[in-house]
Order: structure tokens, then C-alpha cells, then sequence
């Protein structure tokens, strides 16, 4: 489980992306993460603001420093059907 602290490093790095949704899977939500799991990040963005790919890779980068975990931040878009 992340705590509140951590809980809000996540949300300050990701406001200026304006997210609609933020979720915590894998080990982390399990509550059965271990000292070498990394935080495993879903983001629903607002895609209005067109978001690089090296701008979520600098956040991605950010939030690991920030936590001190290694932190693989996802969006919802590599959910999205491919036409």
C-alpha cells in the first residue's frame, strides 16, 4: 500500500498534466509489495494538453527520485483498441 505522503508526491507530479484519473496496480494495491517492487502508475489524461511522450518519461523519472521506489507510469491509452 502507498501512504498519504506518497500518495500526494503523485498527485503534485501529475497535475500540470491535468489527470482525470490516477490508480495504483500490481503489488503496491495488492498490499503485497516487497522492498525491490517498483510502483506500477495508471493515468487517465486529459490529451487536450498533448503530452510527450519524454514528458511523461521525465515524470515517470521524477517520481522515482521523489518516492525513492521505481515508479512505471502507464495511461490509459495502451488499454485502447487498436484500429
Amino acid at each position: 500500500m502507498i501512504t498519504n505522503q506518497q500518495q500526494q508526491v503523485i498527485i503534485d507530479h501529475l497535475r500540470p498534466l491535468r489527470p482525470y484519473r490516477i490508480g495504483v496496480f500490481g503489488s503496491f494495491a495488492r498490499g503485497d509489495n516487497k522492498q525491490d517492487s517498483d510502483l506500477d502508475i495508471l493515468v487517465a489524461l486529459d490529451y487536450s494538453l498533448k503530452p510527450s511522450l519524454l514528458d511523461l518519461v521525465a515524470i515517470e523519472q521524477a517520481l522515482t527520485s521523489a518516492l525513492g521506489i521505481q515508479v512505471d507510469l502507464v495511461t490509459e491509452k495502451i488499454f485502447a483498441p487498436l484500429y
